[in-house]
């Protein structure tokens, strides 16, 4: 943990450092990467934004056709658009970010399938759509092609002199950024210690998410992940949250021989959490050698799904009471983004979902016993039937309410927790070989 903060190479593969906590420390926090305080680099590109979302929400900043613009389509795919899409749509729905997004739109296109464009761009108008293209390299075979698809559309409409107007680039690349036809002074910067699956908190997710909701709104999200990249640092193991929840997972897969893991977020707010967690975890811990090059005498990485309860209550937890053992992070919300209180119902609907929420972790805990099912008078025949056999592993997580700075802490706890467990596997939790041989 401490090589990770001081900015050592931990990443050896790649010779970098991995310093994700850089991108939301507090403005006098000194992180260094060979020799250098990357902090006021980080604070630079955060002012920049900040500047520019405010001239674009405040109307300011106009199209080619001089009207103000109102959409954003951030084009990229992996961790360009599953980090920031999560914080987005859980955010879409608490009251003050709702309340500064009016009037708005944020899109994200990835698969370079042509169907993702065109749903993407259905019932915008080029005059007043803003293009984020974030590609690191600006090399990404598939963000590159649909963002010629995008530039195309663009024109096509508005003529070639509305590209510098009507896209903006998240890229270290500023030739090529130039060459596609962007004002090299439109891109926004990142760095080689940011992986991809870890950069929503760099300009990768702040800009978008800045452009939707203001500044002062991501600013808190960053603070909540802070806030835990704070108490990974310095609390004691016994106390430490990521570490506790890292160790039941290499518990729960390497020991108890359980490889999946199921992400069930009551709050479908949350509903992108377990496809941006997916990636986290799976491209992370997804390793068949140990970080020296030696085949691992045992199975690392987990196989994560999830959906929000109760849908997923409806689908998949069949299997997971009756079926095979799968571990499960149940994540709970105190305040509803949203609440509701109908007259005559004996619950709030909010009430009624964490009924559920607090009920799934004992039936897996406890199950049912062919003696409870005889005392309720089951027949005979259908008691194998309905029997649970219990002892299933599961925790939960309960957060007071779902505004910015909590999602951050949701999304910091997650990191770090998928970090202790590549630790203790001995892996490099931080390349990706295995998508580079893909792409």
């Amino acid at each position: 943990i401490e090589k990770m903060f001081n900015g050592e190479k931990i990443n050896s593969t790649e010779n970098r450092s991995v310093l994700h906590v850089a991108l939301r420390a507090p403005r006098d926090a000194v992180i260094n990467s060979d020799g250098v305080n990357v902090v006021p680099e980080v604070w630079s590109v955060k002012d920049k934004i900040k500047q520019f979302s405010e001239t674009f929400r405040s109307g300011s900043w106009v199209g080619a056709t001089g009207k103000p613009l109102t959409n954003v389509v951030s084009v990229g795919i992996g961790g360009s658009f599953l980090g920031p899409l999560f914080v987005h749509t859980a955010l879409q729905t608490d009251p003050e970010a709702a309340e500064s997004a009016k009037g708005r739109q944020l899109r994200f296109l990835a698969n370079v399938d042509p169907v993702d464009v065109a749903r993407s761009i259905k019932d915008l108008d080029p005059e007043t759509t803003l293009v984020v293209v974030v590609s690191k390299t600006f090399t990404t075979a598939e963000t590159m092609l649909n963002a010629r698809t995008i530039k195309e559309w663009i024109v096509s409409s508005l003529g070639p002199q509305a590209v510098s107007k009507h896209m903006i680039a998240v890229s270290t690349n500023l030739k090529l950024v130039k060459e596609f036809g962007i004002d090299p002074n439109n891109a926004f910067a990142f760095w080689d210690w940011v992986g991809g699956r870890y950069s929503v908190c760099s300009a990768v997710g702040v800009l978008p998410l800045s452009l939707q909701y203001g500044f002062p709104i991501v600013q808190k999200f960053l603070e909540g992940a802070s806030s835990i990249d704070n108490h990974f640092r310095t609390a004691s193991f016994e106390k430490n949250i990521p570490v506790l929840l890292g160790l039941l997972s290499v518990w729960n897969v390497s020991f108890l021989g359980y490889p999946a893991r199921a992400i069930l977020p009551y709050s479908q707010a949350l509903e992108k959490l377990a496809p941006h967690i997916q990636q986290l975890s799976m491209e992370s811990n997804g390793k068949g050698v140990s970080i020296d090059g030696v085949p691992l005498p045992y199975e690392a990485g987990e196989i994560d799904f999830g959906e929000p309860g109760t849908n997923g209550q409806h689908s998949f937890y069949q299997l997971i009471h009756q079926g095979r053992v799968i571990p499960c992070d149940f994540i709970g919300v105190i305040k509803s983004q949203q609440p509701v209180y109908l007259k005559g119902e004996t619950v709030s609907n909010h009430d009624e979902l964490m009924s559920n929420f607090f009920a799934q972790p004992d039936a897996l805990a406890y199950g049912k016993t062919p003696e409870q099912l005889r005392s309720e008078k089951v027949s005979e025949n259908l008691i194998p039937h309905k029997t649970f056999k219990g002892n299933r592993p599961s925790l939960s997580f309960l957060l007071s309410s779902l505004s910015a700075y909590e999602i951050g802490q949701l999304l910091a706890i997650y990191e770090h927790r998928i970090a202790v467990q590549g630790f203790i596997w001995g892996i490099n939790s931080f390349d990706q070989w295995g998508v580079e041989l893909g792409k």
